[in-house]
């Protein structure tokens, strides 16, 4: 067991107000993600804690802060879309810092209050680790030329031609390549490389697939079902070398739901249509 400190959901809970506020009151996922870790200043062997290596990818701090999330939530500081972007509400604008104890404590008072544990209110983002943890689970169990095709397809898809696996010993750990075009005018050349990991994708494997790359493609596409290190991120867009755009195992799932690769999503929508008068005059 590696003793580092990571830092519990209540003690993310200021920082991740104050992330959003210097976001302009709104923001993605991984951009409040950002957001914290730099406000907090939390280390790489931090970052790489996994939280269930058994069933996911996401890290401790990613588990965590989604904790955070849910918590200010229900206290109404913070609202979040369908499409996952998370912002202040007109409470959380108007508040510079909470005790993280209250907001516990009112959280635990409110679940009580519930009159069947399986009508328990689920928070949206808890619901979407929960579907992508069983898919990354699968993805892991899955063989790896399997894997490769499934990568394949999913670029074929997303407007990539005469993609090809050409993965092979030797090969600069380059798993195969394609053509992607852009509105039927421009061409890029790209190479990409499929890893099947639980854990962080380290900046030196990132020097390794660009030091394949080079002379062979325009760009680089990084798949992982892990995540990547802060040092990773950085060398793949690190200026006067070629370009490597990185899907993380977050955005992966995500990906295959929108294309329905492997993904069936149900839709049962009862819709009401209410103006919020005072949320509109708040903004």
């Amino acid at each position: 067991m590696i003793d580092i400190m990571i830092p519990t959901y209540e003690m993310m809970m200021n920082p991740a107000l104050q992330a959003l506020k210097e976001l302009g009151g709104s923001a993605t996922i991984e951009e409040l993600y950002n957001k914290v870790v730099e406000i907090m200043g939390l280390s790489e062997n931090q970052l790489e804690i996994i939280h269930d290596p058994e069933r996911s990818s996401h890290t401790e701090v990613e588990y965590r802060l989604a904790w955070t999330r849910s918590y200010l939530k229900k206290y109404g500081l913070l609202e979040n879309s369908s499409r996952g972007i998370w912002a202040l509400t007109t409470k959380g604008r108007n508040i510079d810092k909470v005790n993280p104890k209250t907001v516990t404590r009112y959280w635990r008072e409110e679940r009580k209050k519930e009159t069947s544990t399986t009508l328990e209110e689920i928070d949206e983002s808890e619901k979407e680790i929960t579907w992508q943890e069983e898919l990354l689970k699968t993805l892991l169990s899955i063989k790896p030329d399997a894997f490769e095709r499934l990568t394949q397809r999913l670029l074929r898809e997303s407007g990539f031609t005469q993609v090809q696996v050409t993965g092979r010993t030797g090969d600069g750990g380059i798993d195969g390549k394609g053509i992607m075009r852009l509105s039927g005018l421009l061409s890029f050349h790209v190479i990409f490389q499929c890893k099947r990991y639980k854990g962080s994708v380290s900046v030196s494997q990132v020097r390794d697939f660009r030091g394949a790359m080079v002379g062979r493609a325009d760009k680089g596409l990084l798949i992982t079902t892990g995540n990547f290190t802060k040092d990773a991120v950085t060398e793949a867009t690190r200026d006067g070398a070629p370009a490597i755009d990185l899907i993380d195992g977050e955005l992966l799932v995500n990906k295959l739901k929108e294309l329905g690769l492997g993904v069936k999503t149900e839709i049962i929508q009862v819709e009401k249509v209410l103006i919020d008068k005072e949320w509109l005059l708040s903004v």
